[in-house]
């Protein structure tokens, strides 16, 4: 550890003092039922977290590597390991897995209120909470995508009223801002892109340069427009990967070019902020993208 003493002091001892005062509070707890499930609920949090450590360090050996900037034997030195477990750490799952998450991956979508009828066939409308086909698909080439990287993937329901927390790693949401105030508030938060409405309907505007872009499908035409981004977690301890279209099926798109460029996206952005809009063509009868291109460049907030 002499290295990540001399490189990252502020860091290593951040963390230090985090773990020291966590496990003080611990053995402190008087009741020694309570103080067994806080410690047994720990154990479990940190083999977790040990597991996503081990995952950004070797994508970190990785990249380290194949830029060129040591070879195995001096990056063994670096680390104090063999050069024999250099090569094992690093034959490992691609280091683009990280863009979408260091451990198992939680896709949230968003309910929705939709008409119906009866269970008895009757005409009587009713209303229920459903979740739009398109994001079922989304979600299903989100997880061939994540499971072909080595990813964990599952999804969960955003309830009406669009009520989600936020504030836990590897986190992708697909939720338009209407359908969540809670959403709406962080997306205010990007100076570059920005959902609008209007007469016309929504929109999405690049603050930048002033263009607005509307949706091809409210001209009749089999495409959308989506944004993409990584968003700040209201407690601002980490992000959240964020994608909407501008109609529902404008999010399999995001998810469609990602298969052709998660490898160069994740080298220019790792796990930094940004936003950017991708435009996507479907099949009208499967709905399924069959085409998908980046239309605006990768912007950054200040700072990120």
């Amino acid at each position: 550890m002499e290295q990540l003493d001399g490189v990252m002091p502020p860091l290593k001892e951040r963390l230090d003092a985090t773990f020291d005062h966590t496990l003080s509070q611990l053995k402190e707890v008087n009741d020694p039922l309570e103080r067994a499930k806080a410690a047994h609920a720990l154990a479990g949090r940190t083999q977790e977290y040990g597991s996503e450590f081990q995952v950004v360090r070797n994508e970190a050996m990785n990249e380290t590597l194949r830029t060129g900037r040591l070879n195995s034997t001096e990056l063994a030195a670096e680390l104090g390991i063999s050069k024999g477990r250099v090569s094992q750490l690093v034959k490992g799952a691609p280091p683009e897995r990280l863009f979408l998450g260091s451990g198992k991956v939680i896709v949230a979508l968003a309910e929705k209120l939709e008409d119906g009828t009866l269970q008895d066939g009757s005409s009587k409308p009713v209303k229920g909470p459903v979740i739009a086909t398109e994001d079922v698909q989304t979600y299903e080439r989100l997880r061939e995508l994540a499971e072909e990287v080595g990813l964990e993937i599952s999804f969960e329901r955003i309830p009406i009223g669009g009520n989600i927390r936020l504030n836990r790693n590897n986190l992708v949401v697909i939720c338009g801002p209407r359908l969540s105030p809670l959403i709406e508030q962080i997306l205010e938060s990007d100076p570059h892109l920005r959902f609008g409405k209007d007469d016309a309907g929504w929109h999405l505007t690049d603050r930048t340069t002033g263009q607005v872009y509307r949706s091809p499908m409210d001209s009749g035409e089999n495409a959308d427009i989506a944004y993409f981004g990584r968003l700040p977690r209201p407690d601002g301890r980490g992000t959240f990967l964020y994608v909407a279209g501008i109609h529902a099926r404008g999010s399999g798109g995001v998810v469609h070019w990602l298969n052709k460029e998660l490898a160069n996206v994740h080298r220019e952005l790792k796990a930094r902020r940004f936003s950017t809009l991708v435009e996507s063509s479907f099949d009208p009868e499967t709905l399924e993208i069959v085409s998908s291109k980046r239309i605006t460049p990768f912007y950054r907030p200040e700072g990120a």
